[in-house]
């Protein structure tokens, strides 16, 4: 439990500065943006690897909490495909990207919603609750920031058709083998 909530406190902790302090992050990446990306990195990376052996372990001895409804994996596997497309969105700007607005934020919800909705253990709720919970927060605070300029690319529809064949791509990969191989669970037997 403990490598989890560490790996998840380090992870959504150093993407949270954006949130909680915009001003003081601005200032860090002012004074030395290679060394604030550094810092922000090797954090990134120690969070994600607690939340991987943590989440692991946790799954080995699982505490259940309510049972995910898997009569809603047709659904899940809907809002997963969604995910994917949005997910890729903002390297290839279009109406998706500009409709949506944060496309990869919102990639995040549906990635964390999804999984609630079929996964009730607690280390599932652990997870997927506060990336769910960070991303909404994320959102929320995104309304109130100036938003950055991100790709210089030109929107098209071309974008959107890229976007959707990519996004549908992946998830297929993903669904069929990279998810059973990566975690463990394999989606498609």
């Amino acid at each position: 439990m403990f490598s989890l909530l560490l790996g998840l406190i380090l992870f959504l902790g150093i993407h949270s500065i954006s949130i909680i302090a915009p001003a003081y992050r601005e200032k860090l990446v002012k004074k030395n943006e290679k060394a604030y990306k550094a810092v922000y990195s090797l954090l990134s990376f120690i969070g994600l690897y607690f939340i991987v052996t943590g989440h692991s372990s946790l799954r080995a001895d699982p505490s259940l909490v309510y049972f995910g409804d898997q009569s809603l994996r047709p659904l899940v596997s809907i809002l997963m495909l969604v995910g994917f497309i949005l997910f890729f969105a903002p390297y290839f700007p279009g109406k998706i990207k500009s409709v949506t607005k944060n496309p990869q934020l919102l990639a995040v919800v549906l990635w964390a919603l999804s999984h609630l909705l079929v996964n009730g253990n607690l280390a599932d709720i652990l997870l997927f609750g506060a990336f769910l919970v960070w991303a909404i927060a994320d959102l929320i605070s995104m309304r109130k920031r100036q938003q950055r300029v991100v790709s210089p690319l030109k929107a098209t529809w071309v974008n959107d058709v890229i976007v959707i064949v990519i996004g549908t791509v992946v998830s297929a990969i993903f669904a069929m083998y990279l998810h059973g191989y990566l975690i463990g669970i394999p989606l498609m037997s």
